[in-house]
């Protein structure tokens, strides 16, 4: 399984923090956003590389990171440069990805995660449902907030989680079951994702793709076990880093 992180945004909500230095390498508790997530998926059986999609803005960044990083990974870390200098001419995080699978010829199963998130889980959890349930999978977490269920992905699920609906930023949300940016996808559906885009899915948010597929393949979703740490803006960055802070000491 090729783990893929998704890290060319430029996250403008968090400028000037990010307006030239990339969110995912941020620190948050002595540690990057980043290299939190990369640890554990790091120790996960059957992973064997991470491979990181950076925009051209940053990619220099990223790559000063990676000498260090090479040597704290088990597995190999590649970096890919999508060619972007700006939020206005991005590619988009469903481009991103399948740019990742051409340019490493991936056959594999994939697990794919933004960068820009804090778990409080550890993602084998969802590796393991994943091998158990035999399809590609989301991760979902219960969201009683209309408003924010408006802002993301929404999915409706039958009693053995397989996924009924899924839409992006619905106006009327048919349930409360929110999809964060967290996927597995199985080889047999590369083949669909490579041809999303040329079928008329939308590219910008990586949810897009999982709604395309669910009229397409069979899905399952994984109610996720703990938190994931949302760093939207400013105050909120300062609020999680004095949080993972007072952890740390």
């Amino acid at each position: 399984m090729k783990n893929i992180i998704l890290a060319a945004g430029y996250a403008t909500r968090l400028y000037p923090v990010t307006e030239n230095f990339p969110k995912p390498l941020l620190e948050i508790g002595g540690s990057t956003i980043l290299d939190r997530m990369l640890r554990d998926i790091d120790s996960i059986e059957g992973i064997d590389e991470h491979i990181i999609v950076s925009n051209h803005k940053f990619i220099a960044i990223f790559e000063r990171w990676a000498v260090e990083a090479r040597k704290r990974y088990r597995h190999p870390v590649t970096l890919i440069d999508d060619g972007s200098l700006t939020n206005e001419t991005r590619i988009g995080a469903v481009k991103d990805l399948i740019l990742a699978l051409e340019s490493r010829g991936v056959e594999d199963d994939v697990l794919v995660a933004a960068a820009d998130n804090v778990l409080d889980f550890s993602f084998r959890g969802f590796v393991d449902y994943f091998r158990e349930k035999g399809t590609s999978l989301i991760m979902c977490h219960n969201e009683p907030d209309i408003a924010a269920l408006r802002k993301t992905g929404v999915v409706c699920q039958d009693e053995h989680n397989r996924v009924l609906l899924m839409e992006e930023k619905p106006q009327e949300p048919r349930s409360h079951w929110a999809v964060p940016p967290f996927y597995i996808y199985c080889r047999a559906d590369l083949p669909l994702i490579r041809q999303a885009v040329a079928d008329g899915c939308k590219y910008d948010a990586p949810g897009n793709l999982a709604h395309y597929l669910t009229t397409r393949t069979v899905l399952h979703a994984w109610p996720m076990p703990g938190h994931r740490y949302d760093i939207g803006d400013v105050k909120s960055y300062e609020r999680i880093k004095e949080q993972f802070a007072k952890d740390l000491k």
